[in-house]
């Protein structure tokens, strides 16, 4: 038996470094730079804001990161620095281990991690592509993060309200340092002109950019038998119900589910869709909805044949070449975006999904340097919160990646719709049961070519939603019970 075991854990160990060790071959680390001058602005500023370097617990050490992605260290010139990064390394003297895995394997590799004993320190946490919570923190992959982090400290003020979204006994389980716009509405300034069309900015800046006016650009702008199509992707579905500032599945204040479906504001924003759908005006791709050919995000915007591509801002933070290709010309203003239009029956707000994509961390259980993982996120909020750092940070967007000042400023109000009344899409880590019935409803009508309307597919999916909506309040109950 013993033997057994521990060939066991040899194959275990055999399969971690095939997943993990030969993607770090792939890039070598490059040293960060900064001018002189902008360098000593973010020191400056970490000495008011950060604790001293020589009493803070996790200076001078090492974190190890499991991703598919690294955020941290640039590789090029043509690459934005990350100024939580240098702040850590720099005033610290700590470093970041990346452990490459693949995305459609990530948890399978943790779970390899944590059973060889050899676990990451921390992992992308949050919602979506993200999501590590509820199951994986029921599953005991994560650790309650409260030891190492002080959501009543003034650095974390703002976002204590979404680290409340992900809590098990009490126990907050996702680092969330900032919180950003789940999903934008990109254009081409150029094609929304050659159709006579008014520009989204201009008209969310006038309070007119309304799900009437959205509605009939995309209806006058696409024709099948000329492959137009307003719209291209999957998001655009969940992000019209979120502009209505409701979800489907909710969490109250005790951290109990429960099903939203009925909402009449997500019925008119379903509606909305199945209109849309029965127009020709969204891109059929079978049942997966990818973008046309499985081309790259965005395809098709730069010739017309694409009006609106619902995506996060993080996809504009890419090189010129590449905004050039899917975008238009980003130096020639081509690029532009605008937030969701707003319900013309609601109640006035323009409501953005809040998503900390990339912006919330794991802490993984038995993790060697929790500490080190908690300091550095410290120096990820500072850079946030100091309008110095920000400053660089947004200097950097406009010398490398070409954004205009437009770009900025609507950045900033995207921002700030999306923290003045946040939603949380909690479906990214759930029980597959509850997951693909969830998944039958937001895409359902989308997905078809001859869609299905809202009310249908209630009553086609409502008995399996409530029920596994209880199945996993009782999962988090049984486990709050544990903490």
């Amino acid at each position: 038996m013993i033997m057994k075991r521990f060939i066991a854990l040899l194959l275990a160990l055999v399969m971690i470094f095939a997943l993990v060790g030969c993607g770090k071959k792939k890039r070598q680390i490059v040293k960060l730079t900064l001018s002189t001058e902008d360098s000593e602005a973010i020191l400056a500023a970490a000495g008011i804001r950060l604790p001293d370097p020589a009493t803070a617990e996790g200076a001078n050490s090492t974190i190890k990161w499991l991703s598919w992605f690294d955020q941290f260290h640039n590789y090029s010139e043509d690459e934005v620095i990350n100024t939580g990064f240098f702040t850590f390394t720099e005033r610290y003297g700590g470093e970041i281990e990346w452990i490459e895995c693949d995305y459609f394997e990530r948890m399978d590799t943790l779970a390899n991690l944590i059973l060889a004993g050899t676990p990451p320190d921390f992992t992308p946490s949050g919602t979506n592509s993200t999501a590590t919570y509820p199951m994986s923190c029921i599953k005991g992959q994560y650790q309650p993060i409260d030891q190492w982090i002080d959501y009543n400290d003034p650095l974390w003020n703002g976002v204590k309200e979404t680290a409340d979204y992900f809590t098990l006994g009490g126990k907050h389980y996702v680092l969330v340092f900032d919180l950003d716009s789940s999903n934008v509405i990109p254009y081409n300034r150029r094609v929304l002109s050659d159709w006579g069309f008014d520009d989204p900015a201009e008209l969310y800046a006038n309070d007119e950019w309304t799900w009437d006016v959205f509605y009939e650009m995309c209806v006058d702008f696409s024709d099948p038998d000329d492959d137009r199509f307003a719209l291209d992707g999957y998001a655009y579905a969940g992000a019209i119900v979120e502009s209505t500032g409701q979800q489907m599945l909710q969490i109250d204040e005790n951290g109990v589910f429960y099903s939203n479906i009925d909402s009449p504001e997500i019925e008119r924003a379903e509606n909305l869709i199945y209109d849309l759908a029965k127009n020709d005006c969204c891109y059929h791709s079978g049942t997966n909805m990818w973008p046309r050919n499985n081309a790259t995000f965005g395809s098709g915007v730069k010739e017309g044949k694409c009006l609106f591509y619902t995506i996060g801002i993080d996809f504009f933070r890419d090189t010129v070449e590449n905004v050039n290709a899917l975008w238009g010309d980003i130096e020639a203003g081509e690029l532009m975006f605008a937030p969701l239009p707003r319900d013309p029956q609601g109640d006035g707000v323009y409501y953005m999904g809040a998503s900390p994509y990339k912006k919330c961390y794991g802490i993984v259980n038995g993790a060697e340097n929790p500490a080190g993982v908690a300091l550095f996120a410290a120096c990820e909020r500072f850079k946030i919160i100091d309008p110095t750092v920000e400053s660089i940070d947004k200097k950097q967007l406009r010398d490398v990646y070409k954004w205009n000042q437009e770009m900025l400023d609507m950045w900033d109000t995207c921002k700030q719709l999306a923290l003045a009344n946040q939603r949380m899409d909690l479906t990214g880590d759930l029980p597959k049961n509850l997951a693909d019935a969830l998944g039958r409803l937001s895409d359902g009508i989308i997905r078809n070519s001859n869609p299905s309307s809202w009310a249908q597919l209630k009553d086609q999916n409502r008995d399996s939603v409530e029920y596994y909506i209880e199945e996993l309040n009782g999962l988090i109950e049984e486990e709050n019970a544990k903490r």
